[in-house]
């Protein structure tokens, strides 16, 4: 019986499949045929069935699916990172409104696209294939277009406002403005099976739009299957906010305007009770924690954060890199280590929770389990190469604990989204990344000056 024929053989790999029974092989092959998995197993059993034009050996490697980033800024932040200082004495309104908003507003359409570019291929040639943006964007034609440029997988929404907080604004016009917008994007750039991009009805969250807004945003993604973000609760801000407006904290003020679900994901939630805790369950609700940002923002989430109880409880959470690097694979062993320190347990968020979070829980939080998250026969062929050929991966002993405790994305060899390689020999196949990082430099360098935000440093720069 002749061999049936694929697009791409690779042979001899460690794979980590986080399949239903999480096998590992140890010598394994992975079949696929245009943009899905064909066949995945031990190399003598799949090599017996498949041949390909495009064998490659992959001894050297250790294949995984795909990383899924669960909330990430791909734009405002890529293109003016490391300016805003660390130490900076002041509130969180203070902090948005002197030197968050300023760098987001000075972005031309051009700079947008060129900052989802940019991000695109930060996460790329890390290991990410998937990413659920955060709800900031202001030209989402022009971020859209960028996106497709380099291959990658996400979620996209532009940025809506409907609330008036001065007593000159008309509430009900930046209110049906809002729902218009996230009626309008979703139409634009549906989420169709062949569409690597497309729009969700995404909230920035806080306290910025009204009642309305966050139950329009719920009856699109409900009606059309996509899902809701936002953010909440990453200070006392929001939960003081919630009960001198409502009397209700966040959480059970979203419960009582019936808008949670698992559909629904919110970013941050370090500052939630017991009952608010009981509702995320309840309801199915999807948590998504940004370590680093929470780290450097000071949110308190080692003091503060029920994020063991809420993985106790079942809470689905999964991770993201926030408006940092775009490297989620180092924000893994960092889960995996906070709150075993936080609460002195080390049994607390082991290696392959850790891992799972980034994968399969990120997949089902973004309603595509049944496409991504792990590497299975039918699913899209969305996985990573990891180049075993470096310091950090000898000797190779474990491969679950390596992946976690000493490999990062500098390690990431070649990437596959939905069949296609996308990073090859640790560089894009889609974009010309020297004229990229050109462009990025001088788009940085003007935004900051348009922006207005001041420049400060602890020592003097001659």
């Amino acid at each position: 019986m002749p061999l049936e024929t694929v697009d791409t053989l690779i042979s001899g790999s460690k794979i980590v499949t986080m399949d239903g029974e999480r096998r590992i092989y140890r010598d394994g092959a992975l079949a696929i045929k245009g943009n899905r998995i064909a066949a995945i197993g031990p190399r003598s059993e799949v090599e017996k069935e498949y041949r390909s034009e495009n064998a490659i050996d992959g001894s050297r490697f250790v294949i995984t699916p795909g990383f899924i980033n669960g909330h990430i800024h791909i734009t405002g932040d890529p293109l003016t990172r490391g300016y805003v200082p660390d130490d900076i004495d002041c509130g969180f309104e203070e902090r948005l409104t002197k030197w968050v908003i300023p760098r987001y507003l000075a972005h031309s359409p051009d700079d947008e696209r060129l900052s989802a570019q940019f991000a695109a291929l930060e996460m790329l040639r890390s290991g990410t294939t998937c990413f659920l943006e955060a709800g900031t964007i202001r030209y989402l034609n022009e971020v859209v277009d960028g996106l497709n440029s380099t291959g990658i997988r996400g979620r996209v929404g532009i940025w809506v406002e409907g609330r008036g907080f001065d007593p000159s604004q008309n509430e009900t016009q930046l209110t049906q403005e809002a729902i218009r917008k996230l009626e309008d994007e979703v139409v634009r750039f549906p989420a169709s099976d062949d569409a690597r991009i497309a729009a969700w009805p995404i909230l920035v969250g806080h306290s910025l739009n009204t009642d309305e807004v966050w139950q329009a945003a719920k009856s699109i993604a409900d009606d059309r299957g996509l899902g809701v973000s936002a953010h909440m609760s990453p200070y006392e801000a929001d939960p003081d906010w919630y009960i001198s407006t409502y009397g209700r904290r966040p959480i059970e003020h979203l419960a009582h305007i019936d808008v949670l679900g698992d559909n629904v994901s919110l970013t941050h939630v370090a500052h939630i009770d017991r009952h608010e805790l009981e509702i995320l369950t309840e309801t199915g609700t999807n948590v998504v924690l940004c370590p680093f940002a929470a780290l450097r923002g000071a949110f308190g989430i080692t003091s503060v954060g029920l994020f063991p109880e809420m993985a106790a409880a079942g809470v689905n959470i999964l991770l993201g890199t926030d408006g940092g690097d775009c490297d989620i694979q180092r924000l893994v062993p960092l889960m995996a280590s906070l709150f075993k320190d936080a609460r002195q347990d080390m049994r607390i968020f082991p290696a392959h929770e850790a891992l799972t979070m980034v994968t399969l829980n990120a997949a089902s939080a973004m309603g595509l389990r049944h496409e991504i998250g792990s590497l299975e026969v039918g699913k899209k062929a969305d996985f990573v190469c990891h180049d075993t050929d470096r310091p950090e991966w000898y000797p190779l002993l474990n491969v679950l604990n390596q992946l976690v405790w000493s490999a990062d994305g500098r390690g990431v060899h070649s990437v596959w989204v939905d069949g296609m390689r996308v990073i090859d020999d640790y560089h894009s196949t889609l974009i010309d990344e020297d004229e990229l990082y050109g462009k990025v430099q001088k788009a940085g360098e003007e935004i900051i000056k348009r922006s207005g935000v001041p420049s400060v440093s602890p020592w003097p720069v001659i």
